[in-house]
């Protein structure tokens, strides 16, 4: 995380936020899922293994109220 942001374990988050928070940044236009098609389940269910396996975090920035979700691939 960035001096900004503070990480915010998934499964802290009640089930029904983190939800809409996944839903919220897979429709933002130029999320990538690589080939093929995928529907909002799709789409919620890889950021959610993302989210499980460590490849992706919950970033807060305290300063604007807001989170989001980020990769940690370096």
């Amino acid at each position: 995380m960035s001096d900004d942001g503070v990480e915010i374990p998934h499964d802290r988050l009640p089930p029904a936020t983190l939800r809409r928070l996944i839903e919220e940044f897979v429709s933002r236009e130029g999320t990538d899922y690589g080939h093929g098609d995928y529907d909002m389940d799709g789409k919620v269910r890889q950021v959610m293994r993302q989210l499980e396996r460590g490849e992706a975090a919950i970033a807060f920035d305290p300063r604007l109220q807001s989170a989001t979700i980020v990769s940690k691939r370096r």
